[in-house]
């Protein structure tokens, strides 16, 4: 825990200590020419140094009479739970968790703190082991880039300060090859899980992300995000652009659109593509479309789809839009799930440890979407996805599917999109940008206190 030493006490000289130090100087002086004093100008520390000093100054300070050593002990607020309750819950007395939530109640409201907020302390046990704990100081995050803390000095008295962040808003340009994974390649650079799912879903429009990516392509996303000055991402915003062995998606929003899209560079929208497959992490296709030997039965039959072995619990995403038909047990299928499709598909999935959230029939899904997880349930030896496609009510074979994708944008759409497309070219030109953004909110179930 980054925390300044609360026993330290400020440096303070009595005024007969100051008299002879003057006198001092003075007889040290004597017999030299005058030479005016020259002040020396000290440079402000930043956020970090400031953290830095503080948790190396505590970490050396020693432990208060009768009490062990600071030990830091984590927190979370439970369902129904006052903040003054959960300190409580550290082994400090009564008095002291009251006036703690006191002190903290004054740069902050805390009657409506939220179940689940954490914070943490340091706290002090009686070294005979009998008697109260004692805290000797609380931290607590306040918002994306700030934080309160709480200390107790000599004196026994609580002191209260909080720390402010600058955060810088950056347009990041992240640029590598693939090595493992698409997604661990990226993570390693630095994109996050949901700039690495987005661009996931918009690069399995185009490729079978386990077949057709191979190690050495290369890879470009663009997106914004907000970074403290010690280096802590904040906030991340949406991505803003792809590329993967040269096929590139800009995202752009058309006049009276409700959200939006991706364009390839030509303006061509890419939103109503099927995806090649529904599932981005699987280790090998078990089974394809076709005749074979059922592995329970042991007779020969038609297996109407594909067969993706892939651990339980892997993630199953709608590979378009649409609107869900089924969701529910259905015989050697066990967990069974059908989605209606805009595009005149209809797609199938079974063996399902589970459905996402939400998911029930009449629930529409956009592509991308998590509708369900790998599992073993129904007449499964091990775990896997079945998948289906039905075109006019007759199953057909999923690997030979192309659907048409979107229209290309005209007019002013198609002005405005060449214009945003060449801001964004020029931001992958010069390696990304940087500016400063406005400070953030208080943290969610955080409300500055009342005055």
């Amino acid at each position: 825990m980054a925390q300044f030493d609360p026993r330290r006490q400020p440096t303070r000289l009595a005024p007969h200590m100051l008299t002879a130090a003057a006198a001092i100087s003075v007889a040290m002086l004597a017999g030299r020419a005058y030479q005016p004093a020259q002040a020396e100008e000290v440079p402000a520390l930043t956020s970090a140094q400031m953290a830095a000093m503080e948790a190396k100054a505590f970490a050396a300070a020693n432990a208060p009479a009768g009490l062990t050593a600071p030990e830091a002990v984590n927190v979370q607020i439970r369902r129904g739970e006052t903040f003054e309750q959960a300190v409580r819950r550290t082994g400090v007395a009564p008095e002291e968790a009251s006036a703690v939530a006191a002190t903290v109640a004054n740069a902050f409201d805390l009657a409506d703190l939220r179940a689940g907020l954490k914070f943490e302390t340091a706290i002090a046990k009686p070294r005979n082991g009998r008697g109260d704990a004692r805290l000797i100081g609380l931290t607590m995050r306040t918002g994306p880039a700030s934080q309160l803390t709480v200390s107790r000095s000599f004196d026994g008295a609580l002191r209260l300060r909080s720390l402010e962040e600058k955060v810088t808003h950056e347009t990041v340009v992240l640029k590598g090859d693939v090595e493992r994974s698409l997604s661990a390649s990226a993570r390693e650079l630095g994109a996050t899980a949901s700039i690495v799912r987005s661009a996931s879903r918009l690069f399995a429009t185009k490729f079978d992300m386990q077949r057709d990516i191979r190690a050495s392509d290369e890879f470009t996303m663009v997106f914004d995000r907000e970074v403290t000055e010690a280096g802590r991402t904040v906030d991340v915003g949406d991505l803003m652009y792809a590329e993967l062995r040269g096929v590139t998606f800009y995202r752009f929003k058309p006049a009276g659109a409700k959200e939006a899209q991706f364009f390839d560079s030509n303006g061509k929208n890419l939103r109503s593509a099927m995806m090649r497959t529904p599932l981005q992490n699987f280790r090998r296709v078990s089974s394809g479309f076709g005749f074979r030997t059922h592995p329970i039965s042991g007779y020969k039959k038609m297996h109407q789809g594909i067969d993706f072995a892939a651990g339980t619990g892997t993630p199953v995403v709608a590979p378009a839009d649409g609107v869900v038909v089924e969701a529910r047990r259905w015989g050697g299928y066990g967990n069974w799930l059908r989605i209606r499709h805009n595009n005149g598909l209809e797609s199938g999935y079974g063996h399902l440890s589970r459905y996402g959230s939400g998911i029930r029939a009449g629930q529409r899904v956009s592509q991308g979407q998590i509708v369900a997880y790998v599992g073993s349930t129904g007449a499964s030896t091990g775990p896997h996805l079945h998948y289906e496609l039905w075109r006019g009510g007759q199953r057909i074979n999923p690997a030979g599917v192309r659907t048409q994708e979107g229209t290309e944008l005209a007019g002013a759409d198609l002005t405005a999109f060449r214009a945003e497309k060449a801001r964004i070219d020029r931001i992958i030109a010069s390696g990304g940008q940087k500016r400063p953004a406005m400070q953030q909110a208080s943290a969610e179930g955080l409300r500055p206190a009342r005055g």
